[in-house]
């Protein structure tokens, strides 16, 4: 599988998967300092997730425009695409196991539902379920977000940067 760079190159998919991870490099650095300073002027809900969508716009500008020699101008939508969609996939199975490892992610699933509901007639299965749901919520919208910022990144990025003249 291969796509046509500028200048007549291929690009293999090794250099799609390089792509999705140097945004992913660059995202969760930026997301570290983002969160440093967002998180306690902004509230751990609200700046968690400011930090999370400025770090991945502004890490698929900067990935854009450093890859940007490497896209052609006819088909320059199709590949940021599917460097957008193989990042998607990598999102989902991202929040999938990063939820699995967190101990508090149910905790906060449950402290959730019971502020919003009266929860005393829950079986284990009903608490299950609900915890599924979320789960699947949040890899949703996770997934969608990635899509949407990296296809908008990579497409921004890779207009800032002028083709060379050979």
């Amino acid at each position: 599988m291969s796509l046509d760079f500028a200048g007549g190159d291929r690009l293999k998919f090794g250099n799609i998967i390089l792509t999705v991870a140097s945004v992913a490099v660059v995202d969760i650095m930026l997301y570290f300092v983002l969160g440093l300073a967002l998180i306690p002027s902004m509230g751990s809900y609200w700046g968690l997730n400011s930090a999370g969508i400025v770090s991945l716009l502004i890490a698929a500008i900067v990935v854009g425009y450093v890859f940007a020699g490497k896209i052609v101008e006819e088909s320059k939508a199709r590949t940021i695409g599917k460097i957008s969609v193989l990042f998607g996939w990598m999102m989902s199975w991202s929040v999938a196991l990063g939820a699995s490892a967190n101990g508090y992610y149910n905790a906060w699933a449950d402290e959730t539902l019971k502020s919003m509901f009266s929860t005393s007639a829950w079986t284990t299965t009903d608490w299950y379920i609900y915890g599924q749901m979320v789960l699947m919520t949040n890899i949703v919208l996770n997934v969608i977000l990635g899509l949407v910022l990296t296809f908008v990144g990579l497409y921004v990025g890779s207009m800032l940067r002028k083709p060379r003249q050979s």
